[in-house]
């Protein structure tokens, strides 16, 4: 099996100052150790809500580092400071709509305000970034939820093959003639 590099980005003022652990950032992390069969590397930033920031973080993980995976934590709800969904647009050359509505259908599940939530998804080249909440918890249920179309987008973005743990989660590919 092939190496991958999956980036993970965590955008917290208070985190990125050593205030408090990154717990969210570990979170992704562990989630992916889980999820996936092949070898794989992270590569891991915690920064601030700074939107400039978010992008050139994006960027350098998507272009340099060649992450096929950036997956996002914080700065997706209405707070002023929450600025991770613009960053994300203002990097990606297309907008990927359908995680951010499945990903706050899953959330609503749990608690009504999921609806203040604007995860998003988007591609930059052979890279698909994904923005997940804040919590643990949350990122969890939203990377439960979207994770089986992740192997398969990354198929079609012309990314690395990935393989998933299927006792964990299983990976949707539509059937080949």
């Amino acid at each position: 099996m092939n190496k991958i590099k999956i980036g993970v980005i965590t955008a917290s003022d208070r985190a990125s100052r050593g205030i408090y652990e990154d717990i969210s950032g570990v979170a992704i992390q562990d989630t992916m150790k889980e999820y996936l069969k092949n070898d794989f590397e992270i590569v891991y930033r915690c920064i601030a809500d700074e939107q400039s920031l978010l992008e050139k973080t994006m960027k350098e993980l998507c272009d340099s580092e060649s992450c096929c995976l950036v997956v996002t934590t914080g700065g997706t709800g209405p707070a002023l400071r929450d600025v991770t969904p613009e960053a994300t647009e203002n990097v990606c050359d297309k907008m990927m709509p359908g995680f951010g509505e499945l990903m706050r259908q899953v959330s609503l599940q749990y608690v009504p305000t999921a609806i203040l939530s604007r995860q998003s998804a988007g591609i930059r080249g052979k890279s698909l970034i994904i923005n997940l909440p804040g919590k643990p918890k949350s990122i969890r249920e939203c990377l439960d939820a979207v994770f089986p179309a992740v192997p398969y987008c990354i198929d079609l973005i012309e990314g690395p093959y990935i393989e998933t743990n299927e006792e964990v989660i299983k990976a949707f590919r539509p059937k080949t003639k």
